[in-house]
């Protein structure tokens, strides 16, 4: 059963028993009482989008929010029931209109290099760490339309060490961490093409290849999924890549890098991986 109470302030104090339990759920004020932004928001067992879901609630439903972790809310929802939704998709001003697995994610980006590190050079001397920041940025901007939590390991040109960028995704208790780059060749000219990379199977390789099944209209050879040894994906505690999308030092390669279009091809396509990750295994 539920009550209400006014307290010393005046403000209406909800307070819950659930029977049998002697469990009371009490001094949870009005303004942790919120109107459900979305429609088909999924209440979750725990605060993880692998979990199961308990329930559902739409656009003008209300919630009152008990506590919070992992960026995540334990709320009361239709009166008497408690799960966990995303807090971030509790915010009022989410052009979201309606929930779905990628809205209840929380994923790394990971542009490569920056500040002191201008990673590979073109052969006209523009640097890497300029277009693997675009890139991120441009996946950024296309996840969060969809509702997804985004992290950046950068959002600027500044240095970032190696090992805070998986520790990032640790910290954050993301789902997912997706790393960018640009290619180089030891000879100017000699290499072409992008590849996706893994380090630990299960997860990592499936994310790569879900990403890289969608990689099918860039201009460029498809070097296809592999297993590669780099720290940032090989230090990671979530499923975790590394994308070369193409060879710096290579001239045709570049013209495409540096093309708008090409990276907004390519940012839909990854995206679109993504997607079909979370949505084939959440």
């Amino acid at each position: 059963m539920h009550f209400k109470i006014r307290n010393r302030r005046g403000f209406w104090v909800t307070i819950l028993v659930i029977l049998g339990t002697g469990l009371v759920i009490g001094t949870m004020l009005l303004r942790n009482n919120v109107a459900v932004p979305l429609n088909q928001l999924a209440i979750k067992a725990a605060p993880t989008p692998t979990s199961q879901t308990i329930g559902t609630v739409n656009r003008g439903d209300r919630v009152q929010i008990i506590t919070k972790k992992r960026q995540w809310a334990q709320v009361v929802y239709q009166q008497q029931k408690i799960g966990w939704v995303p807090n971030w998709l509790l915010n009022k001003h989410s052009q979201v209109k309606t929930a779905s697995k990628l809205a209840e994610t929380t994923i790394v980006l990971d542009p490569g290099h920056g500040g002191h590190d201008s990673g590979a050079l073109a052969n006209s001397n523009q640097p890497e760490k300029k277009y693997t920041l675009k890139l991120a940025q441009q996946v950024a901007s296309n996840l969060q339309k969809s509702g997804t939590n985004v992290i950046m390991t950068r959002t600027k040109d500044h240095t970032v060490g190696l090992k805070q960028r998986p520790r990032l995704a640790a910290a954050q208790q993301a789902n997912l961490f997706v790393s960018f780059h640009f290619d180089s060749a030891a000879t100017p000219n000699s290499g072409t093409g992008f590849t996706t990379y893994y380090y630990h199977p299960g997860a990592s390789k499936q994310l790569a290849q879900s990403i890289n099944n969608q990689l099918g209209h860039l201009g460029l050879e498809n070097k296809g999924v592999k297993t590669g040894d780099y720290l940032v994906i090989r230090d990671n505690s979530v499923p975790a890549v590394l994308l070369e999308m193409g060879y710096m030092n290579n001239d045709l390669d570049f013209k495409r890098i540096k093309n708008p279009n090409y990276r907004k091809q390519a940012a839909a396509e990854i995206t679109a991986g993504i997607k079909e990750y979370v949505n084939d295994h959440y």
